[in-house]
């Protein structure tokens, strides 16, 4: 029921956007800014309906015996619904993106009403006083700069290992941003949020405690064109040197989860005492840290991420002391990514990530992947085709091959 109705709105959106452009063709945004753009007759809020999705197909194989176990997979990686704009005043802005692929929506389960996870983000926007803006809602947390940048405008395919592995995501909560200049080009941006700390569209409450998130970036030389600190490649071809530099740290006060505020849940054996029966999952300090860079000039790209996780008592342990299985993911992450813009269209690009989580607690050694690139930017990252090639030296389990086409469309 709740996902028929769901659908007859994203259908009724469709078609009142598709007669809305027919009526007003001449009026239609250019391509890349929005399917409908909305002003009220007020002036009193505005919108911009977007959509992308992007089509993805790979080939993986086993190499340490030739190659071998080959398989292969083609879908729809992501499929989004954009909506921005303000509301009221121009001080107030919102963001809603919701996800329609079954990747963007997996995850159901009692956490979340056993409902699919349709809502990436909605949140709210307030710029109560001068260069102090009041995010409220669910979006993504300031963590490390990869995931913070749309998957949309990413330079390869997908993001890195270090970001599957270490990432804190979305969550629901408030968040308090500002920035201000130290000299006129020196620019110095500060953030700091309150999480539930659950992930998002975890609809059961707070199985722990909060999660403090407190991040720091320093802009030297000024602005990236076209906010080119949060999009992979320098499309715009900065005339001079930018850079950006970020540091971020977050605690998740009592995190029920392997990862912070993702992963596995991890639970408790209950126990007849009545104090302790409702105490199914353990709980315990879990802090990250990123540090980040990213520098542009003239066609050229470096992305630059390191991440850090620790956990107070990383072994999940039953009521009576013993141990569950479970373990926080503790352990230390590396990406080195860079790319150069043959022509205004093509671009190559690499990437080495490492990953080293704590053998002695993960029971899992290191890994090492390489990755090589090629970007065809038809209209920017607005339609593009991407492809790589990964080797994944594994030091726990076979090393393998990955080869990935993906066709990027955004409206």
């Amino acid at each position: 029921m709740i996902l028929s109705r769901i659908q007859a709105v994203i259908t009724v959106l469709f078609v009142s956007a598709f007669l809305s452009m027919n009526a007003q063709e001449k009026n239609a945004p250019k391509f890349g800014k929005g399917l409908l753009n909305l002003v009220g007759q007020d002036s009193t809020w505005t919108m911009k309906v977007g959509l992308r999705f992007q089509t993805l197909g790979t080939s993986s194989w086993d190499v340490d015996n030739g190659l071998s176990n080959p398989s292969s997979s083609f879908f729809i990686r992501r499929s989004r619904l954009k909506f921005d704009g303000f509301a009221y005043s121009p001080k107030l802005k919102y963001k809603l993106e919701l996800g329609l692929s079954n990747r963007d929506q997996s995850g159901a389960s009692s956490y979340t009403s056993n409902a699919p996870r349709y809502i990436l983000d909605a949140v709210l926007k307030w710029n109560f006083s001068g260069n102090f803006v009041l995010w409220a809602g669910q979006t993504k947390l300031p963590g490390n700069r990869e995931r913070v940048i749309s998957s949309a405008n990413l330079q390869q395919v997908d993001r890195s290992l270090l970001n599957s592995r270490f990432t804190i995501d979305r969550d629901m909560g408030l968040q308090l941003r500002h920035h201000f200049n130290l000299t006129d080009t020196f620019i110095v941006k500060e953030i700091f949020s309150v999480a539930q700390g659950e992930g998002r569209n975890i609809t059961t409450g707070n199985v722990g405690g909060h999660q403090y998130t407190a991040r720091v970036e320093l802009l030297p030389f000024g602005n990236f064109a076209s906010k080119g600190d949060y999009k992979g490649s320098d499309l715009k071809f900065e005339n001079k040197p930018k850079l950006a530099l970020g540091v971020a740290y977050d605690l998740n006060h009592n995190a029920s989860k392997t990862r912070s505020n993702q992963g596995s849940y991890m639970f408790i054996d209950s126990s007849e005492d009545s104090k302790l029966s409702e105490r199914v999952y353990y709980t315990t300090n879990i802090s990250t840290l990123f540090i980040d860079a990213m520098y542009k000039h003239k066609g050229f790209s470096f992305m630059g991420e390191y991440a850090n996780r620790e956990a107070a008592d990383a072994f999940a342990k039953n009521t009576d002391g013993s141990l569950t299985g479970d373990v926080v993911q503790v352990g230390n992450g590396l990406n080195l990514q860079s790319g150069y813009l043959v022509s205004k269209t093509v671009e190559v690009s690499a990437r080495y990530t490492n990953i080293s989580l704590d053998k002695k607690i993960t029971g899992k050694g290191s890994e090492n992947q390489y990755t090589l690139g090629l970007s065809k930017y038809v209209a920017g990252h607005s339609l593009k085709v991407q492809t790589d090639l990964s080797y994944t030296d594994i030091g726990f389990k076979t090393n393998q091959l990955l080869f990935r086409l993906q066709v990027d469309i955004h409206f």
